[in-house]
């Protein structure tokens, strides 16, 4: 059977394959995702790991020196970079090209829990994770008010502009920069605690009991079995300062008559600015597989309409790495469809036909 014969006998069934194939086409074309790079695992892990108040040649000696000795046993490793600061230690295991990023993330995990018995008690667990191309910020964002301090902005940042950007498709991660935390914070008399023999140890395990939720088991309750546990016997600055201390005798102390406790802000150690002003920022990055474009533009939406919500803020964006990606993007498609019009404008100068070359375009 002659298919081209057929097809110009009956040009209907041909005209709709072709059709079908031309939306179909045009359709997974405007579906696909644009970014700078593909999304791809590199095998280096890194090791994030915090002792909060720790000099950096303490953290080399006690927590970063002991990690890069029982990480570099691992095979196929090619370098191992140790970045040290107050209180936190970065490293980063660069294994060969060839190794699988899956099977070095769990060789690096295992090495880390061997090693977690040697690193001091008193810091948290460290925080193993693979390098990825999508793992960087696509939009930075500035904020900033006359109405509001940087405490208050710092919990904007994190309750209400987090909630909002974690809520767009395709966002993966909303980290603040710069502003501050919240503090309790407990200044102790050392006069009086020497005279009444408490020690800075004695509070600090006060706090410690009185701040932890314990599993208290289960119980029969009415016709059902529900879970019990001991919740935090504090929830303000007052019930703090109402906290006993056992003394010598089976007397007590109130802690607010040892120390003064009051309700502020962490020591702060970054800032960031914004014309010579200091703000308090926030950066967005995607989920691996998303469009940047898509996830930026998606963003901004939600960032108009969260400033609609609170005019007395101002969400400026400071920076992004999504508008080269879009020009590099415009001009490619110039060039596609330049070549295209050349194209056909060739094939009717030689042919000098219009139906033939609307038959070859």
């Amino acid at each position: 059977m002659n298919f081209s014969a057929w097809s110009i006998r009956n040009p209907v069934p041909a005209l709709l394959l072709f059709g079908l194939l031309t939306f179909l086409g045009i359709s997974s074309f405007r579906s696909l995702g644009i970014q700078n790079f593909p999304d791809i695992e590199l095998p280096t892990i890194t090791i994030a790991a915090a002792y909060e108040g720790v000099a950096p040649a303490q953290m080399e000696t006690e927590v970063a020196r002991k990690i890069e000795d029982q990480v570099a046993s691992l095979g196929g490793i090619e370098h191992i970079t140790t970045t040290l600061t107050d209180g936190s230690a970065s490293i980063k295991v660069a294994f060969s090209i060839d190794k699988n990023a899956e099977v070095a993330l769990n060789e690096v995990r295992n090495a880390i829990d061997s090693v977690r018995a040697d690193l001091p008690a008193a810091m948290r667990d460290p925080v193993v994770s693979k390098v990825t191309t999508s793992g960087s910020a696509i939009l930075t964002y500035a904020v900033r008010s006359e109405r509001m301090d940087d405490e208050a902005l710092s919990w904007f940042v994190d309750n209400d502009v987090a909630k909002a950007m974690l809520a767009v498709k395709g966002v993966g991660k909303v980290a603040r920069v710069g502003g501050v935390d919240r503090e309790v914070q407990v200044d102790l008399d050392t006069a009086r605690m020497a005279a009444l023999g408490v020690t800075a140890g004695d509070v600090s395990n006060l706090l410690r009991q009185v701040q932890q939720d314990a599993s208290g088991g289960r119980g029969d309750i009415g016709s059902g079995i529900q879970s019990i546990r001991t919740l935090a016997a504090v929830g303000t600055v007052a019930d703090i300062a109402a906290l006993e201390i056992p003394l010598a005798g089976g007397r007590s102390v109130r802690l607010g008559d040892l120390a003064r406790v009051r309700d502020g802000v962490s020591e702060r150690s970054s800032i960031t600015l914004l014309d010579g002003q200091p703000v308090v920022s926030f950066e967005v990055t995607r989920i691996r597989g998303a469009s940047e474009v898509a996830v930026a533009n998606a963003v901004r939406k939600a960032v108009a309409l969260l400033q609609a919500k609170h005019p007395q803020v101002q969400i400026e964006e400071a920076f992004n790495t999504v508008a080269p990606v879009q020009d590099n993007f415009d001009g490619s498609m110039e060039l596609l469809y330049e070549g295209a019009f050349l194209a056909i404008l060739v094939v009717w100068w030689f042919l000098r036909d219009w139906r033939a070359t609307l038959v070859s375009a």
